[in-house]
């Protein structure tokens, strides 16, 4: 299941190097992102949450360090390169013509940066204490466990998922009500012919990537959710051995946002099919008919 994940995210992060620029877009900045975080979690996470949850943890205190502050800084890394996407989808939907100078590509680089930042800063913030002394809560060899203070529960619930969630179903609201009330207007007899050509060219591409976000969303919302209503209801759930199917669960939409990718993209799927063909690697790649 990893490798798979593994595998659909390299794809995608390999198509911004051998494609040609028209795929250079912000979204897709945004998306290589989201698929970078996807690939750790699957590169990293899940191996290391599969050892754990044997019960027998035979990396030593340090590697268990290394793994509690990589599931908070992927984590929060991937929760807020969907926030940016939601943005991104809402600006593009709910105020086009202001897009191309409210979201470039500059900008957007430079809010990808500021969300690894902050998952970086933030993670080590959290972790500091077994990042200082590692296998700190650890009573015997072979464990591998971290606890938290309430407070410091309560603040990473709301941080990492109420206040991430609460703004992309809002976002996602409005971006679901102006898509509907487009569609609407380009059917409507009272808009003339012409402009119906026109809504129907410039917003086709942007009504397919709000149903895409909506997919996302949804699927992140059904694999996160049951993980922070048992971290309601289990204080230490990180620490609890029958909870691993929960966290691998939290862990499976990072595998499920490649497929989604494929499904709903056909130059993904184009991308695809010239690595598996190893035309990647042809000089005139760049020159390759994949939209």
């Amino acid at each position: 299941m990893a490798h798979s994940e593994s595998l659909s995210s390299a794809f995608l992060g390999m198509l911004l190097k051998f494609c040609r620029r028209q795929l250079h877009t912000p979204s897709n900045i945004l998306l290589l992102s989201l698929a970078v975080s996807d690939f750790l979690v699957g590169l990293l996470l899940m191996p290391l949450e599969i050892i754990r949850s044997t019960g027998c943890w035979f990396l030593g205190d340090l590697m268990c360090s290394v793994y509690f502050y990589l599931m908070t800084n992927i984590v929060c890394a991937s929760i807020g390169n969907i926030v940016l996407i939601s943005v991104d989808r809402y600006v593009a939907i709910c105020d086009p013509l202001h897009y191309p100078t409210r979201i470039n590509v500059g900008r957007v680089k430079l809010s990808v940066c500021l969300c690894w930042f902050y998952s970086t800063f933030y993670s080590s913030l959290y972790m500091k204490d077994i990042l200082i002394e590692p296998g700190r809560y650890n009573s015997c060899y072979g464990e591998c466990i971290f606890f938290s203070s309430d407070v410091a529960g309560i603040v990473d619930l709301v941080l990492s998922f109420i206040v991430p969630v609460s703004v992309i179903i809002v976002l996602y609201m409005r971006v679901f009500v102006v898509a509907v009330s487009q569609a609407r207007a380009m059917r409507s007899h009272v808009t003339a012919v012409t402009l119906q050509r026109s809504l129907n060219q410039t917003n086709r591409s942007e009504l397919k990537a709000a149903r895409t976000l909506g997919v996302l969303v949804v699927v992140f919302l059904a694999c996160c959710t049951p993980f922070y209503c048992y971290f309601l209801v289990e204080e230490n759930i990180i620490n609890d051995p029958s909870a691993s199917t929960v966290v691998i669960v939290f862990y499976f939409n990072s595998c499920l946002n490649p497929l989604i990718y494929t499904l709903f993209y056909p130059w993904f799927r184009n991308v695809v099919k010239l690595i598996i063909t190893l035309q990647i690697f042809k000089y005139d790649i760049s020159e390759a008919n994949i939209l």
